[in-house]
């Protein structure tokens, strides 16, 4: 049996071949990552030195669909990223849709992309804006009940973050999200 031999690729290398093959721009690449656009130009030219910054290299990576630490210049972060059932169920409904992450992105209009990068990385919570919250269910193809089940678990989410006790204010939270679901039409 012959040993296969592995050419370490570089990460400029790596960058530049994913744009050409998901025929990519830079610009679009340079605004889904929060970059310029001469820095992805300089980056794949190796003018500088590839990033090293950690969330740089994390939104590269959720873009390209890999994981950090293919970039040899990723340092794994001491703090945990913690992604809830909500950020789970976004990724479960794009491979399930065998959509890519890129054309998830291009769906969006430009100065959201960034955030939706954010949150696929598990950084920034799925939106409390149900209108925000509904606009990912739209390109994802998933129903009102979906949703509003997102919605739902991420409000009692910053309840509670935000001091209240959501098991005690049953009646209260109750009331509330009946009132939610008459409006976004639940039954």
């Amino acid at each position: 049996m012959k040993d296969k031999q592995i050419i370490q690729q570089k990460s400029s290398e790596k960058v530049a071949r994913f744009l050409e093959k998901n025929a990519l721009h830079k610009k679009d690449f340079a605004e889904m990552i929060g970059v310029t656009l001469s820095y992805v130009y300089n980056l794949i030219d190796e003018s500088i030195p590839f990033s090293t910054r950690g969330t740089t290299l994390e939104r590269i990576a959720t873009v390209m669909e890999v994981e950090p630490e293919e970039f040899e210049e990723y340092k794994i972060p001491q703090e945990p990223v913690l992604l809830d059932d909500s950020v789970e169920f976004i990724k479960d409904a794009l491979k399930s849709k065998k959509m890519s992450v890129v054309n998830f992105l291009k769906a969006f209009p430009r100065k959201k992309r960034l955030d939706i990068v954010d949150i696929l990385r598990g950084v920034m919570p799925v939106p409390i804006d149900f209108k925000e919250l509904s606009m990912i269910g739209q390109v994802l193809d998933l129903t009102v009940d979906e949703v509003y089940n997102m919605w739902e678990k991420r409000m009692k989410q910053v309840l509670e973050i935000n001091g209240m006790n959501i098991y005690s204010n049953a009646a209260l939270v109750n009331s509330m999200f009946d009132c939610a679901k008459k409006f976004v039409h639940i039954k």
